[in-house]
């Protein structure tokens, strides 16, 4: 059965954008890939014609990147062509936002309340929540840096590249995972649901198998805990499950997933909560349905919302 179309389309993107590299080198793999769905071929068709479409954001002087290679099945010779065009134009019609020209890293970014996933050329794939910003690199696709925001990395293993994520100066390495980072102005926080991850920071390391956690204050040493393996990325679902959170931390969730901001009163900051908050229906009817589940007042404040126990709300 093939995967859903956007998800190939994903790999195309990441294909022809390793391609484009003359030092590229793994013509075996990609003939693999190709020839596993007669849809790979056929999407990575589609972007690579979309990228000759918008030819006129190339560089002058285009030149070819690779000489043709003798029996690649339905592959468009289309796609040889200057450097920068490539790039331009998939960020233009798919979104990506790359950096200067001939840069290997490149950005990818979503608004908040928006979600997006990406499926890797080695077969990994990465979730992102609202408001997410990641950084990835053209020339080492086992590498992604989170800026800020949420997203879920679903890792193949290798015991010969380890897929590195780093965030807030701490370093991510996998040992055939699947893991939620999420990076705010100063905490990071990680929960494994499959595999293990090894977190890194200075002189400080920690083990993460399935079913751990880490919250890591900047300035401060990491903290470990338990956590619901099974709940870890139940955003991608609609779902905000929690064991003993504190509603500042309910509070940033709802605003990334939903988009617009989420306050909590002072009363209510350090309060806690176990359960299951349901994000359908957009904010007015989210937000209303997540206050009655904690006990609490929920009302419109400027562009946003803010939940209050009714002593403390502001005028």
């Amino acid at each position: 059965m093939s995967q859903p179309r956007a998800i190939i389309e994903e790999q195309a993107i990441a294909w022809l954008i390793r391609t484009r590299d003359p030092r590229f080198a793994e013509w075996e793999s990609f003939m693999l890939w190709l020839e596993e769905d007669p849809l790979h071929a056929e999407l990575y068709d589609e972007v690579a014609a979309t990228d000759a479409d918008l030819d006129a954001l190339a560089a002058p002087a285009p030149r070819p990147l690779i000489a043709p290679q003798p029996e690649r099945p339905r592959v468009s010779r289309r796609f040889a062509m200057g450097g920068g065009a490539i790039a331009a134009a998939l960020a233009v019609v798919l979104g990506y936002t790359a950096l200067a020209p001939g840069a290997s890293t490149y950005d990818i970014e979503t608004a908040p309340g928006a979600r997006r996933s990406l499926a890797l050329a080695d077969g990994s794939r990465i979730d992102l929540n609202g408001g997410t910003k990641l950084t990835l690199d053209r020339e080492n696709p086992r590498f992604a840096a989170l800026e800020r925001g949420e997203a879920l990395f679903t890792v193949i293993h290798d015991d010969k590249r380890p897929f590195i994520v780093e965030t807030g100066g701490a370093t991510l390495t996998d040992a055939g995972t699947a893991f939620n980072v999420v990076r705010t102005d100063r905490m990071t926080e990680v929960a494994v649901s499959e595999g293990v991850v090894i977190y890194g920071k200075g002189d400080e390391r920690v083990t993460l198998p399935a079913g751990r956690a880490l919250r890591a204050v900047d300035g401060r040493r990491a903290i470990a805990g338990d956590a619901d393996a099974q709940a870890i990325g139940g955003w991608r679902h609609g779902r905000l499950i929690y064991g003993d959170a504190d509603f500042t931390t309910l509070a940033g969730d709802l605003s990334r997933n939903l988009g617009i901001p989420v306050a909590v009163s002072p009363g209510l900051a350090h309060r806690r909560f176990s359960g299951v908050i349901l994000l359908e229906g957009g904010a007015d009817r989210a937000v209303p349905r997540a206050g009655a589940v904690l006990g609490v007042s929920a009302r419109p404040s400027g562009n946003g919302w803010i939940l209050t126990d009714g002593g403390d709300a502001e005028r």
